[in-house]
């Protein structure tokens, strides 16, 4: 009975804590504005899921890592039935509730879950590899250091950890059952316990079986503050990625209401809906995104397959489109802890006198997205569609950038000297190039 009262105790501390701590990344989400979407691309949006959330297709493109990753990725799926036997042995006092009613079923699944267990096993020791000793250069750049590398390998080893304690229980109870329940891997071990007395074994079956669920539970509250939140978000970040075309930019309304007067004289004499509402070009701060922008941020899997595919970063400019997605997070963390904590100095300074209670409409702490990122990496960006091409889960930091540059210009009136000639040749003569329209035909008269 003592047991079955540790399990539910810990059991409901670990689900207490996981709404807390899911629930900080809904609340850092929801400082965004809500996002549109097209009840008739809903279609569309399942098949992105099936396809690049569960049928991992994007990975492809890099076989060998690919394959290494579908190893752990399906060795997470299969091992949730045993997760699912743990959980009702642990709630009701049995051991292994599924075996009896299953029968050779059971055999199979278990024997599965091993097979996968042992290829996740090599699988996680060549990720180490990878980034410890190979030091493969996507997983060398500076936004890498500290945390992010220290959260990757933490992962891996838990990884390790996970399996070590599923293949001691299913050997121990091979052993103490000598070898009747059949189980594939540890079939062909378990007879390495020798004669080792029934009460150890028993030990080893429950250190295994407490080593397991104790890492699921530690595991599943480790994710809110991990890169490896996309096991669950990607589901959803595909589902609300964008529909549109590849490297298609969205318009910005104003603006086009602007050129359709150019066009329509009468139009430009209606007065706006709004008089009062200024116009917002770009975004400057986590509060001008969409929701599906701040989950995107999230669901970044710092894999640097964005960054490693750039064509500026890879002439040496700063631009890492991995960094600009990880700097969102970071200033989402920010406010959002901020925001919780009540940190009333950062309440706006005209409404300090009104209100104690800070939030998202009236937070001002002095700083914006570019406090994170700078000019230099905004401007490098040749919006050629890289990133968005090579991203696994759909995340388009392309898009995002636009959205910050367009702030930059229109509302900041930053931007290089050589732009703003551009910029003049475009709104005077409908084009880039410093001549008349009529002028630049006058070529082919010479030949």
């Amino acid at each position: 009975m003592i047991p079955i009262i540790i399990f539910s105790l810990l059991l409901l501390g670990t689900g207490v804590a996981a709404f807390i701590n899911y629930g900080r990344i809904i609340r850092n989400i929801q400082l965004a504005k809500p996002t549109q979407t097209q009840p008739e691309d809903g279609g569309k949006r399942l098949k992105n899921v099936l396809l690049i959330a569960l049928g991992q297709k994007k990975m492809f493109a890099r076989p060998i890592s690919a394959f290494m990753h579908l190893f752990i990725y399906a060795a997470f799926l299969v091992t949730q039935t045993e997760l699912l036997e743990i959980m009702i042995d642990g709630l009701s006092g049995s051991h292994r509730f599924f075996a009896k009613p299953l029968g050779g079923l059971y055999t199979f699944i278990i024997s599965t879950i091993e097979v996968l267990s042992v290829l996740a096993f090599v699988a996680t020791i060549v990720f180490l590899a990878r980034r410890n000793i190979v030091r493969i250069a996507r997983f060398q750049s500076p936004e890498m250091k500290g945390w992010p590398s220290r959260d990757a390998n933490l992962i891996l080893v838990a990884e390790i950890v996970l399996i070590t304690f599923i293949l001691l229980m299913n050997s121990a109870d091979m052993a103490l059952k000598d070898g009747s329940y059949g189980f594939l891997i540890s079939g062909l071990f378990y007879t390495a316990w020798g004669d080792t007395s029934s009460e150890t074994l028993h030990l080893m079956s429950a250190i295994g079986w407490w080593g397991h669920i104790l890492m699921v539970f530690a595991y599943l509250n480790y994710l809110p503050f991990s890169k490896h939140l996309h096991i669950m978000l990607a589901f959803p970040n595909t589902y609300y990625a964008r529909l549109s075309g590849k490297g298609e930019m969205e318009n910005m309304p104003d603006i086009q209401k602007e050129v359709a007067s150019m066009f329509d004289p009468a139009a430009a004499l209606q007065p706006p809906a709004d008089m009062d509402a200024m116009p917002q070009f770009g975004v400057k701060d986590v509060f001008d995104f969409e929701r599906k922008d701040l989950l995107a941020a999230y669901t970044c899997t710092e894999c640097g397959r964005c960054t490693s595919s750039c064509p500026a970063n890879l002439t040496g400019k700063t631009l890492s489109p991995r960094k600009i997605m990880m700097d969102i997070r970071d200033r989402a963390d920010e406010i959002g802890a901020n925001i919780k904590a009540n940190k009333t100095e950062f309440i706006r300074q005209e409404e300090k006198e009104a209100t104690s209670q800070l939030t998202k409409a009236n937070y001002d702490d002095g700083k914006n997205l570019f406090s994170y990122i700078t000019e230099e990496e905004i401007r490098a960006c040749t919006t050629c569609n890289a990133c968005v091409e090579a991203c696994p889960v759909l995340i388009s930091p392309m898009s995002i950038i636009i959205e910050l540059r367009r702030n930059l210009i229109l509302e900041q009136s930053k931007s290089p000297e050589s732009w703003n000639g551009m910029f003049n040749a475009l709104d005077n003569n409908g084009a880039p190039w410093a001549f008349p329209r009529e002028d630049r035909a006058k070529w082919i008269a010479d030949i």
